[in-house]
């Protein structure tokens, strides 16, 4: 009986551990997504200010181009 008994509480104890190793995998799992979507919205601002720098270069050029012609 006690053996018994000691059996289920391991059992017990081995769904619990369980049950915490899945719950830490999923909140591990959620914080890296949230970190690859921060990551992807930083990458986009700095493509779109590398952009905006561009075309504003891109037309001072055009323009100094223009006036000296």
């Amino acid at each position: 009986m006690a053996q018994e008994r000691n059996n289920q509480n391991q059992q017990n104890n081995n769904n619990v551990a369980d049950s915490l190793k899945n719950t830490a995998g999923s909140a591990f799992e959620t914080v890296h997504n949230a970190l690859e979507t921060t990551e992807n919205i930083a990458m986009n601002a700095v493509d779109a200010t590398k952009n905006a720098i561009n075309n504003l270069t891109d037309n001072n050029r055009n323009n100094q181009n223009a006036n000296e012609e």
